[in-house]
């Protein structure tokens, strides 16, 4: 039996008419976004909202998860002025003339490729964001709040990144 505060079920469940034009799915979609500046905010959302319509999800999450260890996640405001403030505050705790081990080609052994770019403070930045975000999908839509948006923030721009997507939950049959 399902828990109950003040008398109320605290899970609904759904009429058997509805359960039977609904049937569970997991689907996995990668979507590609392209950066140009050396530190790009990317507003993904109607790109995340275009895929649960295209899936046909009801109910259910959506997990983005970037692939790039340059790259971070954020839910927050789409407003310019704060998508800077958000700029100058990864420049101050990790600016980009500092100076990384990580690129000290000379004593750096592991995971090097030709061209190797000069990225430490990129996986520094991006250590302060999460590489995933976890979205509830309510009546086919995105349950975001008001202000919110989802945001691909990348820390060494002027590539193409990819952002995994797994959609589960409901759709209509």
């Amino acid at each position: 039996m399902p828990a109950a505060v003040n008398g109320r079920r605290l899970f609904r469940q759904g009429s058997r008419r509805r359960r039977e034009r609904e049937h569970s799915i997991v689907r996995r979609v990668v979507i590609s976004v392209e950066t140009h500046a050396p530190l790009e905010i990317v507003d993904i959302t109607a790109a995340l909202s275009r895929t649960v319509d295209d899936v046909g999800l009801v109910e259910g999450l959506l997990v983005a998860q970037t692939r790039h260890t340059t790259t971070g996640l954020l839910i927050n405001e789409h407003e310019p002025l704060l998508l800077a403030d958000l700029e100058g505050l990864f420049e101050r705790l990790a600016p980009a003339a500092a100076a990384y081990a990580h690129d000290d080609f000379s004593r750096r052994t592991v995971n090097l490729t030709p061209g190797e770019r000069r990225n430490g403070q990129a996986h520094c930045r991006a250590a302060l964001l999460r590489t995933s975000e976890c979205v509830p999908v309510t009546d086919g839509r995105l349950n975001l709040g008001r202000w919110q948006g989802v945001f691909l923030v990348d820390f060494d721009a002027g590539q193409r990144r990819e952002v995994s997507l797994t959609l589960l939950g409901s759709v209509r049959k």
